[in-house]
């Protein structure tokens, strides 16, 4: 539902923005915090629910959930601000589980049941019957009836219907994993299997009811920017995020006038991962050390292939992913200030969680929250004039937000620095993709390869923190490289030494 303006959007926009505000400039931030609720569904009338109760309840948890907090509990009296005052930091990250169901946003979908329409003729060949295996099938009052009981959810009964009378209610959250980490709780909600979360955030996206959240760091965010010099670097599928119009200088000058202290693109630390995972193929794959290269970019696919090939987790590259590679670099020049990864993906919040980046990388916001903060400073990026010029990368790093790109920026380094060798390419986008090509790259099927592997379906473009359609995002990428005044990377980037 990218792209489209929905009122989940619309709320979770609403709850991002006044979050931000809060913490700008709030002199009573418990206070305000209680507020935003009832600021967001004013009056006695719900606005998108049955009641304004629940309507205000889900909200507080939106809320929470943007606070960088957990939900609240069930069966326990606890205040929204509950939690606050160690929220209330420059330094916190939130509280794990990252991704979370808010239980009374849930409609409790039913999952992989298969159930006859009001389309249904009545007619007289009635094939469901007769190819239903455990005669799950009747005819009741003239109409098809599937004993839910006796259904073992073949399939068969709507595959030969000529009349598409039979449907497959699928939980939409469940349908976009790709992992299949989620389930149903003991009254039918969605539940999570973090065990098995990649933190993809698609479930997030595919929801209906906007009953799946992940956490943000917004707050915390704008109190350190209050503290100290904040970094802000910016992923490459940032381009269009904002409007047709907006380019990358204009970006630059809003973050500087809201209080950032510089501007990067982390398109250079795609470029120093190009380069290098070029000379990691050259020198691992195609002198028979690795069967083949994983790239490492995408945390949800770097996460999927170290659970799916344990005993091979030395094929994932051991490149920088272009996040760290790029806060370490702005950490060599910059080494008080703190750094703020702004990307379309959730994953990368996980990501920037872990011991090994935890100090290279402070904060992660998505464009869909940078976007509540621009809205909470009062800057319109459609009207906004300002513009401040940045040149920090090259179109192969640029390429890194569609799929395919980073593939072709390592085949483009190869050709161009290790001329005469031969590059096999394969890439899979999204999860469930993703986990068949590892499968078949530990039968041995993919032996020689380079293998780039994207979590969501079209690439980081795709993320769900993105503001704007796939197809739009991706043709506003491939201009943007195409428009690059520098095309490759130089050589000397693969021995840039980045501890």
């Amino acid at each position: 539902m990218r792209g489209i303006e929905t009122p989940i959007k619309t709320l979770r926009q609403k709850v991002f923005t006044e979050v931000a505000k809060v913490a700008f400039d709030s002199q009573n931030i418990n206070d305000d915090i209680e507020a935003i609720p009832y600021k967001i569904t004013p009056g006695d009338a719900p606005l998108y629910r049955e009641s304004i109760y629940r309507e205000r309840a889900i909200c507080s948890e939106r809320v929470r959930l943007a606070m960088g907090l957990s939900l609240r509990p069930d069966d326990e009296p606890v205040h929204v601000t509950s939690g606050l005052d160690e929220s209330n930091v420059a330094e916190k990250y939130y509280e794990p589980p990252l991704m979370q169901v808010i239980p009374s946003a849930c409609d409790m979908c039913e999952d992989n049941v298969y159930e006859v329409s009001n389309q249904c003729r009545g007619c007289v060949a009635h094939p469901c019957v007769e190819v239903c295996p455990k005669g799950a099938i009747s005819i009741v009052d003239g109409k098809s009836h599937i004993d839910k009981d006796k259904c073992i959810k073949c399939g068969k009964c709507k595959a030969i219907c000529p009349y598409d009378a039979i449907a497959k209610k699928v939980r939409p959250c469940a349908a976009a994993c790709g992992v299949k980490a989620i389930s149903s709780d003991e009254r039918g909600r969605a539940q999570i299997d973090d065990e098995k979360c990649v933190k993809c955030g698609q479930c997030m996206a595919a929801c209906p009811f906007g009953a799946i959240a992940d956490k943000s760091q917004i707050f915390q965010l704008i109190q350190a920017m209050k503290q100290g010099p904040v970094i802000a670097e910016l992923a490459p599928a940032v381009i269009g995020q904002f409007g047709d119009d907006v380019r990358l200088w204009k970006i630059k000058a809003a973050l500087k006038e809201i209080g950032f202290a510089e501007v990067f693109e982390v398109a250079l630390g795609a470029d120093i991962g190009a380069i290098t995972e070029a000379r990691h193929y050259v020198n691992e794959v195609k002198t028979g050390k690795l069967p083949f290269l994983l790239t490492s970019c995408c945390p949800a696919w770097s996460m999927l292939a170290k659970k799916t090939l344990p005993d091979m987790v030395e094929t994932v590259s051991s490149a920088l992913t272009p996040m760290v590679a790029t806060a370490r670099t702005i950490k060599q020049r910059h080494p008080e200030a703190k750094i703020v990864f702004v990307g379309p993906c959730a994953a990368k919040k996980l990501e920037a969680s872990r011991r090994s980046v935890r100090s290279d990388v402070d904060f992660v916001i998505t464009f869909e929250e940078l976007d509540a903060i621009f809205t909470a400073k009062g800057i319109d990026m459609e009207t906004y004039d300002a513009e401040e010029p940045i040149h920090d990368a090259t179109g192969t790093g640029r390429g890194y937000a569609v799929a395919g790109g980073v593939a072709n920026a390592i085949e483009n380094c190869i050709n161009e620095y290790y001329p005469g060798t031969e590059v096999y390419i394969e890439h899979a986008e999204g999860l469930s993709d993703c986990q068949k090509m590892l499968l078949m790259a530990k039968a041995g099927k993919k032996d020689g390869c380079l293998i780039e592997g994207m979590g969501c379906p079209g690439g980081c473009v795709a993320g769900v923190g993105t503001n704007i359609a796939i197809p739009k995002a991706a043709q506003a990428v491939r201009k943007f490289v195409k428009d690059s005044t520098t095309a490759l990377p130089p050589k000397e980037y693969s021995e840039i030494d980045l501890p």
